[in-house]
């Protein structure tokens, strides 16, 4: 098995139907962590030695890699703790630098609390107002709605690119064009989007793009902002420290070029050889082939839930690998605890998403995400669990 997370202790299979919060590693991926961790090892950017000039090429070989998955290129790709960080290096770089009070951000009711929070500090700092897009009665981020909100006075759209509850696509060209067409900057939260569906920056028209390692089949603790190349030489640094200078005094000190400006410590070497490893790993099984495979599972268990009188769907039905949906007088956690005792891992509770919760009138809901590991057997386990559920609860 290239999974071995999808066993359990006992050697049994574990139907893994959380990867939406956080894929399962794949061989490719461990092994590349452990040479990385152990025989290749060195500090990068700093060592005159053999072995820190070919750990610092592997590292730039990996945004190299990294950028060029979603059509970048390396000098417009900064490594980050993850998405998170991503988002709020955006906003304290670049949105302390451009907005101010009077200018506007335009966000939708369904995005995860990362392309939330961040603007809503900002506002706190400079005073720049929060719009929210509504949804379609689908659960789609609602663009006609968005072109009649938009105006001279929005500085910045920030949407998900995929829901990471409803598992929705947004018409990202379109969302773009829009936030264009007024001047505003536009932002994609990638995360759940690049493990699912060929990305191409360029050809979507954004100005910032922000994703995950660890939803890609990489580790923990990265990820990446891309932006564009002139947008990002312009923005301010993030952190102060080693790494990111040109030169300091005790008078003055400036600074180095993007993307170095924005990592300033020692960067996580180990983790961006292994988010590289990843990248490989999903291209050679090819994007348009998980694609597929995540939207053949996803229509057979929309099929099969929608003919339970007591089970309530959320979300479009040609959604991106996720399924979101509620039992009749089983609270989310109740269903999701019954379902571990039958080895199946699902989310429960309101996934970051909040305001979309308060918008759909539940309190958390149940979600099924599936990996390029997914199959036929998850949505088994999972249904007669639902089954076994129903008869607890009478």
């Amino acid at each position: 098995m290239d999974f071995p997370g999808l066993v359990t202790a006992a050697g049994k299979p574990w139907h893994y139907l959380d990867s939406g919060a956080t894929a399962q590693k794949p061989h490719a991926v461990l092994d590349a962590t452990d040479r990385a961790m152990g025989a290749d090892y060195a500090t990068v950017h700093r060592g005159v030695y053999a072995r820190s000039a070919e750990m610092t090429l592997a590292f730039e070989a990996a945004r190299r890699t990294i950028a060029g998955f979603i059509g970048g290129q390396e000098d417009e790709l900064v490594f980050t703790r993850g998405a998170t960080e991503a988002i709020n290096l955006v906003a304290a770089t670049w949105g302390v630098e451009n907005l101010r009070a009077g200018d506007r951000i335009l966000l939708s009711v369904l995005e995860h609390h990362s392309n939330i929070v961040p603007w809503q500090l900002l506002r706190d700092r400079t005073g720049v107002a929060i719009d929210v897009c509504p949804l379609t009665p689908d659960g789609q981020i609602d663009l006609d709605a968005a072109e009649r909100m938009l105006t001279p006075q929005h500085k910045l759209v920030a949407f998900a690119h995929v829901s990471n509850v409803l598992g929705s696509v947004l018409d990202a060209r379109r969302a773009a064009d829009l936030a264009h067409g007024v001047g505003a900057k536009f932002l994609l939260d990638g995360c759940q989007a690049v493990p699912r569906m060929t990305v191409d920056v360029a050809a979507l028209d954004c100005d910032f793009y922000a994703f995950s390692a660890h939803k890609l089949y990489g580790p923990t603790g990265i990820g990446a902002l891309w932006a564009r190349k002139d947008i990002l030489a312009a923005m301010p640094p993030y952190q102060g420290g080693g790494s990111m200078i040109d030169r300091v005094t005790f008078e003055r000190t400036t600074y180095a070029p993007a993307p170095q400006r924005f990592e300033a410590g020692t960067p996580a070497i180990v983790e961006a050889i292994a988010f590289a490893a990843a990248v490989d790993y999903v291209s050679a099984i090819g994007l348009n082939v998980i694609e597929q495979h995540e939207h053949a599972l996803v229509a057979r268990l929309r099929d099969a839930l929608r003919g339970m009188n007591d089970v309530t769907l959320f979300g479009p039905d040609h959604s991106a690998g996720i399924v979101s949906f509620a039992m009749d007088g089983v609270h989310p956690h109740d269903l999701g605890t019954i379902l571990d005792e039958e080895n199946v891992a699902i989310r429960a509770g309101h996934h970051c998403a909040q305001p979309l919760m308060d918008h759909l009138g539940v309190p958390a809901t149940a979600r099924a995400s599936f990996g390029l590991y997914s199959d036929d057997s998850d949505i088994d386990a999972l249904l007669r669990g639902i089954e076994r559920t129903r008869r607890i609860f009478g």
